[in-house]
């Protein structure tokens, strides 16, 4: 952590106590854009939880339930999905939430230029205005991961009167969540005030609400504990005793469908052509230096679940007989000597965060035992993102929230037109099995489908998938009603503090 920003979160502890009306919540990193077109960081989609609801919410048993929309239909032949809109919504400058904005946001989010949804859209040829309240989405062919899509960023609605900001949307997002922008600190610190109109407002406790990014755990844990701070995400598997111990904090753990992941440049650029991105023998060796069950018990204190597949362990669409090789580096040795390499030297760029930072060093430790030398590059979060979607990487540590559907689990990384797909690792087997997994709705056939996708990657290791998270948030004593979700999104209905 650069000095000043240290300077800057110990200063919070000096301050005084805020008035029980104002939420104050600890972020493990700054977002980069506060516009869900152009979104692609999971810190993103904490904030976006208060600033823009989504037309379908997921909820703790990941089953979709309603939030903009009410209700939703399919066709017969799966070729459109109807939505009831919610009736009284607003968006923050007073403009309702009718089928004409959505159709404005979709439209956006399906053509603009600077829209990252773009591709998970990409089967709705038409959205159709029926009335007020009702509006159609046409697909080009079924779609069944379309649900899961409009509950996350491709979900969110913004007023259409800032739609023409475009790529400046985020300078200014005005959203329909209960609680609206008021004011931005890079780096420092994202303020917010109640939507007084909002339709769930009765629910709403907090007047006002103020999210602080602390990538430092310590320092983040040190304000909680302080009182500057009534909630924290993404705790530390070493704070946690701490934590249990503290009589004026509370653990509150869940299970998650998010997962840790290296990703590999394997076609974008200059650096692709470097041994690790080129030559799928060198990946295998590095998967071969590695042993997951020993980064989680020495970074994750074994909390954790090793796991080198997008679907955590028992689980519909995790296969258990494609294990992770056990770790050998005397073959991994062998194996950068039959691709012409002695020792191969590649840059791991490592999110700000300790808990990463952590892990990228027991990788490195492991990794030179087979042969690899590996330079750790630190980043802010805006400066990873930048850095991977320029293609400016030879290796990246990332985290991916998961999603009710496997879909979004694993082609948005790996599709040739997926927008993570920062590589541009591309194999045309593997994109045809992608769509036709979509197009199915039967358990059975999508496992098939997938478990033969499964095969492809594993084999050409444009990711190593490293372990499946557990949640983990601290918080004051007196906050009461919060419900852990295995998407890790912190919902702000039914919170407040006790009097």
């Amino acid at each position: 952590m650069r000095p000043l920003r240290l300077a800057a979160a110990f200063a919070l502890l000096a301050a005084p106590a805020l008035a029980q009306t104002h939420l104050r919540i600890g972020i493990g990193a700054d977002p980069n854009v506060l516009d869900p077109a152009q979104s692609g960081s999971f810190v993103e989609r904490v904030v976006f939880s208060a600033l823009c609801d989504k037309l379908v919410d997921v909820g703790p048993d990941l089953q979709f339930r309603p939030e903009l929309a009410t209700a939703w239909a399919w066709s017969p032949d799966g070729r459109a999905l109807t939505l009831t809109l919610r009736d009284g919504a607003r968006f923050q400058d007073g403009a309702p939430v009718d089928a004409a904005a959505v159709k404005a946001n979709l439209d956006r989010y399906r053509t603009a230029r600077e829209s990252r949804r773009r591709t998970e859209l990409r089967p709705v040829s038409d959205v159709q205005v029926v009335d007020a309240r009702t509006v159609r989405l046409v697909l080009s062919e079924p779609f069944a991961p379309l649900l899961s899509v409009l509950s996350d960023r491709a979900g969110m609605m913004l007023s259409p009167a800032v739609l023409p900001m475009a790529e400046r949307v985020g300078e200014n997002p005005v959203c329909s969540g209960p609680f609206r922008l008021t004011r931005r600190i890079a780096q420092d610190r994202i303020e917010m005030e109640k939507h007084q109109g909002h339709w769930n407002a009765a629910n709403i406790h907090f007047d006002r609400l103020t999210f602080l990014p602390i990538p430092d755990n310590n320092v983040r844990m040190l304000n909680l504990r302080g009182g500057q701070l009534d909630l924290i995400e993404r705790v530390a598997p070493t704070d946690i005793p701490a934590v249990e111990r503290d009589r004026r904090l509370r653990l509150v753990s869940g299970a998650s469908i998010a997962y840790q992941t290296m990703s590999i440049n394997v076609g974008a650029g200059p650096l692709a052509q470097r041994p690790l991105g080129a030559d799928p023998r060198v990946r295998e060796a590095l998967e071969l230096s590695i042993d997951r069950a020993i980064i989680n018990q020495v970074a994750l204190e074994g909390r954790f679940t090793p796991n080198n597949q997008p679907e955590a362990p028992g689980t519909a669409y995790h296969f258990a007989d494609l294990a992770p090789p056990a770790r050998d580096p005397a073959r991994a040795r062998a194996l950068l000597r039959a691709a012409g390499h002695d020792r191969v030297a590649f840059t791991l760029k490592v999110p700000n965060q300790p808990v990463d930072a952590q892990v990228a060093q027991i990788i490195q430790a492991m990794a030179a035992e087979g042969g690899f030398d590996i330079r750790l590059e630190v980043l802010e979060a805006s400066a990873m993102v930048a850095s991977t979607q320029r293609g400016d990487y030879e290796a990246a540590i990332a985290i991916w929230s998961g999603r009710p559907d496997p879909d979004g689990n694993i082609a948005f990384w790996l599709a040739s037109d997926g927008f993570l797909n920062w590589g541009r690792y591309a194999n045309p087997r593997l994109d045809e099995l992608f769509n036709r997994a979509r197009a199915v709705t039967a358990v059975p056939e999508r496992q098939r489908l997938y478990h033969e996708a499964t095969r492809i990657w594993m084999a050409d290791r444009p990711h190593l998938m490293l372990y499946h998270h557990r949640w983990f948030w601290a918080m004051r004593a007196e906050l009461q009603g919060f419900e852990p979700s295995p998407d890790g999104i912190i919902r702000l209905a039914g919170l407040r503090l006790a009097r």
